[in-house]
């Protein structure tokens, strides 16, 4: 079997497709909000219903569970630097 190599735009994610991405970062008040709100300069129509939370044990962090429908790469890779851009935001899987 012959491995092709893959250009810097391919990607194995078909879009358009919902994308599930997590952002985490210390429990904050304001931490959610940051994240949608971030999220919705690159997507208006993000619907904030979309997302999951959920506190650590000690509930010193939050993760929140994104779910955006994407239809391209660079779009999501927009998003991606949005997010590990932000101060509050201490990991975006």
């Amino acid at each position: 079997m012959t491995d092709i190599p893959q250009s810097e735009n391919e990607t194995l994610i078909e879009f358009p497709c919902d994308f599930p991405i997590k952002v985490m970062g210390e429990t904050h008040d304001e931490f959610a909000q940051e994240v949608i709100s971030t999220i919705q300069r690159l997507m208006p129509d993000f619907d904030a219903s979309r997302i999951e939370m959920r506190g650590s044990t000690g509930g010193k962090y939050l993760s929140l569970t994104c779910t955006v429908t994407v239809y391209s790469k660079p779009q999501l890779d927009d998003i991606y630097r949005a997010l590990t851009g932000h101060p509050m935001v201490k990991v975006v899987l």
